[in-house]
């Protein structure tokens, strides 16, 4: 059963463009702000911020893909803030590895409007891109025998170059808040661009040469207070690689339960994907985040098991006796 699915997932593919985004994509983007955008570094309220990300999919139609993201920031004094990240990735039956390690520095020294609470930040990320294959679990054409099907102790006579490859890889980013405490409606939004460095692509052979296309992203948003318990964020994402776009538009309620704790209650929308209902909570310095991506695809309506389970946590802290700062970023 589950081979006629893979069969009836192929068909459907083959009757599509092929837009594949080659980087990882997660639904509670705005809770892993350094896979978002570089500019979004120590944009925070505290001095330090520890973030993990797990996103589970398409567990029935092949080996499930599998992403992890754990990343740590630091707000200086000095308009410099630190940052380090580190995205894994496996998919398919093939073993593909991906794997983004990197360091981000930004600065966010450029303030204006009123009592100096709008805010630009500005950060560059840089370090390596690895990414490889298990030859081993290859199935190839000739060791497929018409009567006894596939047989591995038959050697193939296809031949494959490389099945790894570690370069360097950099990105940048702009990010704009608007800070100001007491506002109905702060303004967030930004810019970036990864993989400035146009790693080559080490798995296709040929006379032209294939590179990691830039993945372009653009946010925005607002946070609209309702009350002194409650308010609503509308968010919106746009992104580009290669021939690949995703957009996303979503809006979530936070309420606010006593000083220690919030709620969150919400919906993403990926356009000809899925969507994400999502629920969160806050405790103190903790931020708790659950969605579940239901796929409306054709490939989804086709197939069972192509809906996708995300889990954030997050931890800020502050330095003893430093009063909290007021920041209109989403906390999802």
């Amino acid at each position: 059963m589950k081979k006629i699915f893979i069969c009836i997932a192929l068909i459907l593919l083959s009757q599509l463009k092929i837009l594949a985004q080659v980087d990882p994509h997660f639904s509670q983007f705005y809770a892993y702000p350094l896979w978002l955008n570089p500019g979004l570094t120590g944009v925070m309220d505290g001095d330090y911020r520890v973030t993990g990300l797990y996103r589970n999919q398409w567990r029935n139609v092949t080996a499930p893909f599998s992403t992890m993201g754990f990343s740590a920031e630091v707000a200086t004094n000095k308009n410099l803030n630190l940052g380090a990240n580190i995205i894994s990735q496996s998919a398919g039956d093939g073993g593909y590895k991906y794997l983004n390690v990197y360091a981000t520095i930004a600065y966010s020294g450029i303030r204006f409007g009123t009592d100096l609470n709008q805010q630009v930040t500005i950060g560059i990320q840089a370090g390596m891109l690895s990414r490889r294959f298990d030859p081993s679990k290859f199935q190839f054409g000739d060791q497929w025998n018409p009567v006894t099907g596939y047989n591995p102790a038959v050697a193939s006579a296809d031949l494959i170059a490389g099945n790894s490859s570690s370069v360097l890889d950099v990105g940048s980013g702009i990010s704009y808040m608007d800070n100001t405490p007491g506002k109905q409606v702060n303004f967030f939004g930004g810019f970036a661009a990864f993989h400035l460095t146009q790693p080559e692509d080490p798995f296709i052979n040929g006379s032209i040469k294939r590179y990691l296309p830039v993945r372009y992203a653009i946010h925005a948003g607002a946070n609209i207070t309702l009350s002194e318990t409650t308010s609503i964020t509308p968010n919106a994402l746009y992104l580009q690689q290669g021939n690949a776009t995703e957009k996303m538009i979503g809006i979530y309620s936070t309420f606010k339960a006593n000083d220690m704790t919030n709620l969150m209650l919400g919906v993403n929308y990926r356009f000809e994907d899925a969507v994400s209902p999502f629920a969160g909570i806050g405790f103190k310095d903790f931020v708790l985040g659950l969605s579940y991506d239901v796929n409306d695809s054709p490939l989804g309506k086709a197939v069972a098991g192509t809906n996708s389970l995300e889990v954030s946590l997050s931890w800020t802290g502050r330095k003893a006796g430093k009063p909290l700062r007021y920041l209109s970023c989403p906390r999802l």
